[in-house]
This record gives structure tokens, C-alpha cells and sequence, in this order.
């Protein structure tokens, strides 16, 4: 079957027809295309569905006969430089296919009802197919330059959807700050491919790696100078995979539509940047010092990520906060050389985030109905709770994504998360920590974002809220009130659940209103992703079991993946004693995690009004500082957005006033002081005009006279 190889642009080629066809129709005939919207829809989702089955076909093949094919033609061809486009198939390539093939489907299915009511449905259809067009092809690419074109053709996506809304404010102003955040890391990107060229003469991913490796063993490279190329390659993955300090604009991408935010965070953006070190695994691991830089990248995203996650009161936003905390742990991963558990995490992640995503926008659909279509109430945690009751199919399926990203057996990510901790402690203790602390944060803002969604009672219908208003270093940011207030109360005195939420007219005006209304499940078209969805998030986990040698599990997907990286540590067989007991390490954190969860935001709370007491003080700093700190710097995400803005907004503008300043008065002072100085040079020369040739004889006379006596004292 390997003819099945020599069809591959149609894996690509199909979205991206689809895209076009829907573009150029709703652009000459807009009325029609609107009133046909359905069926663009149907042919985007079948297109869609056949590139995925040709995915599926092209996995099967690489499974046989684990070949690599290459097909290239020239683009450009010069005397010195041949630019060559074309399709390589490999098993991380097969692997990348089924895995945004099968998101997408979901996605695409789930769209076509979520976003049935939206006026830009069609063009959210074209964009749709747009960007999973764009990965399609990043993962194809033979070559630097080709997937330099396609990495930017996904950061264009990327940024016309998060600013799908873009009448917005919030939306515009995302779009554009994940545009130019990215800019950066692009253009890093773009100086480490020219810099590799300058060393390799080939941008070819094969050639690249055999003449690297040749010029380091015969030392005919500035090591030096290598390192700054590849830490340039790096600075791409950091901005595409939101990895500290370039991590800013993924949680502001949540003002796009759930479904995008869904794909961005499960197989295509924010996946690139993992993709792309996988790819390019050969070039970093020979470099000792820039592996060391990607795995503490990796460990400081990802602490940093589960630490700002663990009081967010946005659900999205939430749930952003753990992709890019799991996204550390992938970049960590790689860093220290366990590729095959970085790869793996980024498959069992991809699903159960995709599911979670898809998860929480079923809730915010629901929602809408009972407080209205606003962002800041139908995303806000504080006005959801016992949300199960009303739409089981989407509490079973979330819960099961929440089980699956804590890392609880025999779900998915537990395979792929525990073998990054195993492999972390092994390689450095240091490391070995940050990854077990994450996990049990993880553990505790995933059950907090489930309780507070899903268990206890509607707080929604409620006239009685808890508020918790945060201090800032910064001041309050919150309102004028500087003092801190506390105000806990009992909802229908069942229950103790504590969440927060800003205080301001609108939502006073709407908690004294008495509504009857309650939220109702999704339809089917939402429903049966999440179905789908959560079959891959119980069983593809299963590839992470420790089954002896030549049987199916992750020793085998490890062996598959060898021949790539032929200078990888030795791969082993997995012991099941021995995992077991690398599991207890893991579990035991996540199990503490899950626990103080409960206590804390849990349906039954355990001594209530000791509890209140204490959690009253906690805020008010008397109990302890240190936590309150920690409840400041997890709601205000680190306080990094203010240093930003604080370094390069108001630093710009005051460079600016400078400028300025200096233009107007050192520049264009010397210019102006010049023509000032001639104008007033010229009226008072004037004054010296007499008329007299005797007088005007005379002063040149002297002029002379004194010119020559001081060129004969010389």
C-alpha cells in the first residue's frame, strides 16, 4: 500500500479547498452562502472526516513497514540555493495526523451547533478549515522553510479566530497581543533557520542533522555560535507553546469561541511548538547547555501555570492556565531526553483538553440561558455549581477529563504524566520536585474548577453569594475599597462552598432578582464530541503500560519512534513492580491535592464554621501571610501582566516622550538655532551699510591687514 504515500497532498489540500470554496462564495455571493450555511458546514466536516480515515490509513502503513518517505520538487533553484517543497511521512508524522484529524472532526461537529445562532457562522467555518489546513501541512513539511511558511500561516489563524469577535474590545485587544507575542518568538525562529543555514548549507531535516553532528566532531563549528542559533529555534516553540516568559497571550486567547479555544489548546497552536522540538530533537540533544535551558523552561511553566490556576474564577481561563502548565511539562519532558514520554503527553493531553474544553463550553452554552450572554457572568464559576444534576452527560464526561489530567489511573494522562515525573527524578532531583508539586497543584485547581461547576447547588438562582476580594501588592485593583471585606454565608443552608467573584452593580441588581430558571443539557451535536471524546481519554492511556517486550503499550510506541533518534538514551521494557511503585510517588501528591479540594470547595464541607473562621483570617493575613500571598499571586497570574505592562507599554511610551523631546528640542534646536542665528547675523550686518565706497575700501583694507598679520606669525 505504500502507492497510499504518493496521494498524501490531499491530506492538506482538502481542508484548505474547503476553506477556499467558502471564502470565495461568501465573498461574491454572501447572501446565498448565508442561507446555505449548513451545507458549508457538512462539506467542511466530510472533507474533514476524509482526510482523517487517510490519516488513519497512512498510521497502519507506517505500522507495517516503519519507512520514511520523502516526496520534493523544486520551488526555487538557483546556483547556490535550491528551495524544495514537498511531504515527509514518518511515524511522528502519521502520529501528528490522526492526532488533529481526529480533534478536528470533533471540533468541526461540535461547531456546527454551538455556533448555529452566531452571524459569522460561515466565515467561522472557513477559518476552521483554514487552520487545520495550516497544521496539516506544518507537519508534513519536509524542511525548515516550509514549516516556517505554515508556522505562520497557523499564528494567522490563530489570530483571526481569537478575534473572531472582534467588534470586542477584549477580543481585539487578544488577538492582537497573541499576534505580537508571537511575533517575537517568529522571529527568533526565522534567525535560528538562517543561522542553521549558514552552518549546514541545507534547510533538509536529514542532511541539517549529519552535517551538524560532522562539523561538531571535527570541530569545525563555533560551539558558541550553535548554541545562539539553536536557543534562536527555541524562542519559536516558547512563543507558539506558551512557555515562560512568552506565555502571556494564552489566557487572553479565550476570547474566541469555545470551539477554537478547544483546538488551539489540544492539537494545533499551541501543539506546533512541542512538534517542532520533537522534529528537531536530533539538532538540541547534542547540545548539552540548550537541553538544560528547555527543560527548566518546561519546569518553570509548568509551576508557574498550576500556581495561577488555583484561584481563577473564569472557567476558561482556568482551563488555559492548565494547558500551559501541562505544556511545561511536555517542553520539561524534552529537555532531559524522554521524548517518547513528551510526544506521549502531548496525545493523552490533546484528548482529555479537547474534551474539557468542549466540556466547558456545553456549561457556558447552558448558562447563557439563565444569566444572559456575558462573558464575565456565563464563564464565572462563582454563579455555576450543581450544574451535574441538570446536565449529567456533560458533568460524567468533564469529570472524567478531570480525573485524566490529575493523572489518575487508568485514565490517560496518568501513563504519560507519571512517566515525566519518574523520568525527571531520575535525571535531576531538582526537577524531579517541581514536577511532583505540579502534579498535586494540578490535582487541587482541576477538583476546584469541578466542584465549583458541578457539585454543590445553583448558585446562579441564589440571593446570597460568598465574596472574596483579593489585595494587591499593586494596591487593590478591584475597586477604591482598600479593605479587605469577607462576607460568607450558608446558600439555603445546605451547603459551605467558597468562591469569588467582583463585586459590582450589575451583579447586585441580578442576585436580587428571584429566577426560576435552571440550566438544561446540550444538545446531541455538543454532546456526542464529548462522548466520543472521552473514548480516546479512558483508553489511549493504554499505550503507557508497562507490557512486556513486543507487546502493545508505550515500550513498543518507544521502539516504533527509535529509529528517529538514534542517540537516545537506551530504551527499556517496562516492570510493572517498578512502576508501580514510581506510581505511588505520583499518586500520593495528586491524592493530597484532590483531598484539600474537597475540604475546600467539596459539596460537604467538613467543620464548617471553624473553617469560615479560619478562611476569614487566612484573607485577612492574621492567620497566615504566606497563603494569602499565594491566593494574590495566583488571582492577579503572578502580577506578570502588570511588570509587562509597567517594562514595555508604559517603558515604550516614556522612550517615546523622549524621543519626542529630544527631536523637538536637541534636532530640530540645532536646525532652528542656526536659521536664528543667520536671521539675526543678517539684521545686524545690514546696519553697517553706509553707501560709502571710501568707508567699505577702508574695512577691507583692514581686513586684509589683520588677515595677513596673522598668517605671518605663523
Amino acid at each position: 500500500m505504500e502507492f497510499i504515500y504518493q496521494f498524501v497532498w490531499i491530506v492538506p489540500f482538502l481542508p484548505f479547498l474547503a476553506s477556499v470554496l467558502i471564502g470565495s462564495n461568501l465573498f461574491f455571493f454572501p447572501k446565498s452562502t448565508k442561507s446555505l450555511r449548513h451545507v458549508w458546514a457538512i462539506l467542511s466536516i466530510l472533507l474533514l472526516i476524509i482526510v482523517m480515515i487517510f490519516s488513519f490509513t497512512i498510521l497502519r502503513q507506517q505500522l507495517i513497514d516503519d519507512t520514511i518517505h520523502r516526496y520534493l520538487w523544486s520551488w526555487i533553484l538557483d546556483k547556490q540555493i535550491d528551495f524544495k517543497l514537498g511531504f515527509l511521512i514518518d511515524p511522528l508524522t502519521s502520529i501528528m495526523l490522526v492526532l488533529i484529524t481526529t480533534v478536528g472532526v470533533a471540533v468541526m461537529i461540535y461547531s456546527d451547533s454551538y455556533m448555529s445562532y452566531d452571524q459569522g457562522y460561515v466565515r467561522f467555518f472557513a477559518y476552521l478549515s483554514l487552520f487545520t489546513a495550516s497544521m496539516l501541512g506544518l507537519v508534513l513539511s519536509p524542511n525548515l522553510i516550509q514549516i516556517y511558511i505554515f508556522w505562520e500561516l497557523v499564528g494567522m489563524c490563530s489570530y483571526l479566530l481569537i478575534g473572531f469577535w472582534f467588534t470586542r474590545p477584549s477580543a481585539a485587544n487578544a488577538c492582537q497581543k497573541a499576534f505580537i507575542t508571537n511575533r517575537i518568538g517568529d522571529f527568533g525562529l526565522l534567525l535560528g533557520i538562517l543561522g542553521f543555514y549558514w552552518l549546514t548549507g541545507s534547510f533538509e531535516f536529514e542532511t541539517l542533522f549529519n552535517r551538524f553532528n560532522e562539523l561538531l566532531i571535527n570541530h569545525e563549528v563555533n560551539l558558541y555560535f550553535a548554541s545562539l542559533c539553536a536557543l534562536l529555534l527555541f524562542l519559536g516553540p516558547i512563543a507558539k507553546s506558551a512557555q515562560f516568559p512568552l506565555h502571556v497571550w494564552l489566557p487572553d486567547a479565550m476570547e474566541g469561541p469555545t470551539p477554537i479555544s478547544a483546538l488551539i489548546h489540544a492539537a494545533t497552536m499551541v501543539a506546533a511548538g512541542i512538534f517542532l522540538i520533537v522534529r528537531l530533537f536530533p539538532l538540541f540533544q547534542v547540545l548539552p547547555y540548550i537541553m538544560n535551558i528547555i527543560s527548566w523552561i518546561g519546569a518553570i511553566t509548568a509551576l508557574l501555570g498550576a500556581t495561577i490556576a488555583l484561584a481563577q474564577k473564569d472557567l476558561k481561563k482556568g482551563l488555559a492556565y492548565s494547558t500551559m502548565s501541562q505544556l511545561g511539562y511536555m517542553m520539561l519532558a524534552l529537555g532531559i531526553g524522554s521524548y517518547q514520554a513528551g510526544l506521549f503527553h502531548l496525545i493523552t493531553h490533546a484528548y482529555s483538553k479537547a474534551l474539557l474544553f468542549l466540556g466547558s463550553g456545553s456549561v457556558i452554552h447552558s448558562m447563557e440561558s439563565i444569566v444572559g450572554y456575558s462573558p464575565s457572568k456565563c464563564q464565572n464559576m462563582a454563579f455555576m455549581g450543581g450544574l451535574r444534576k441538570f446536565m449529567p452527560i456533560t458533568g460524567i464526561t468533564f469529570l472524567i477529563g478531570t480525573f485524566s489530567l490529575c493523572g489518575i489511573p487508568p485514565f490517560a494522562c496518568f501513563w504519560s504524566k507519571d512517566a515525566i515525573i519518574t523520568d525527571s527524578w531520575l535525571y535531576f532531583p531538582g526537577l524531579g520536585w517541581v514536577s511532583w508539586i505540579t502534579a498535586g497543584l494540578t490535582a487541587f485547581y482541576m477538583f476546584r474548577i469541578y466542584f465549583l461547576t458541578f457539585e454543590g447547588y445553583l448558585r446562579a438562582n441564589s440571593n446570597q453569594v460568598s465574596f472574596i476580594y483579593p489585595v494587591s501588592i499593586w494596591g487593590d485593583l478591584q475597586s477604591n475599597n482598600k479593605k479587605l471585606e469577607f462576607i460568607s454565608k450558608n446558600l439555603n443552608n445546605k451547603s459551605n462552598n467558597f468562591f469569588e467573584i467582583n463585586e459590582s452593580n450589575n451583579n447586585k441588581e441580578f442576585f436580587e432578582k428571584e429566577k426560576s430558571v435552571y440550566p438544561k443539557e446540550s444538545d446531541k451535536k455538543i454532546l456526542f464530541p464529548l462522548i466520543i471524546l472521552t473514548l480516546p481519554t479512558l483508553f489511549v492511556g493504554l499505550l503507557g503500560a508497562p507490557f512486556p517486550q513486543g507487546q502493545p503499550g508505550f515500550d513498543l510506541l518507544s521502539q516504533w519512534l527509535y529509529p528517529l533518534f538514534k542517540n537516545s538514551s537506551e530504551i527499556t521494557s517496562g516492570n510493572w513492580s517498578e512502576f508501580g511503585l514510581n506510581a505511588i510517588n505520583s499518586l500520593s501528591i495528586v491524592f493530597i491535592g484532590i483531598f484539600i479540594a474537597f475540604i475546600l470547595y467539596g459539596p460537604i464541607s467538613f467543620f464548617p464554621q471553624s473553617l469560615e473562621k479560619n478562611f476569614e483570617l487566612l484573607l485577612k493575613k492574621k492567620l497566615n501571610p504566606f497563603f494569602s500571598f499565594i491566593y494574590n499571586w495566583s488571582y492577579f497570574r503572578g502580577y506578570i501582566d502588570v511588570y509587562y505592562d509597567i517594562l514595555f507599554v508604559k517603558g515604550t511610551r516614556l522612550l517615546a516622550q523622549f524621543v519626542l523631546f529630544f527631536d523637538e528640542w536637541i534636532i530640530d534646536g540645532i536646525v532652528n538655532g542656526f536659521s536664528i542665528l543667520t536671521l539675526f547675523g543678517g539684521e545686524s550686518t545690514k546696519y553697517l551699510e553706509g553707501g560709502r565706497i571710501s568707508s567699505y575700501l577702508f574695512g577691507l583694507i583692514l581686513g586684509i591687514i589683520l588677515v595677513l598679520s596673522i598668517l605671518l606669525e605663523q
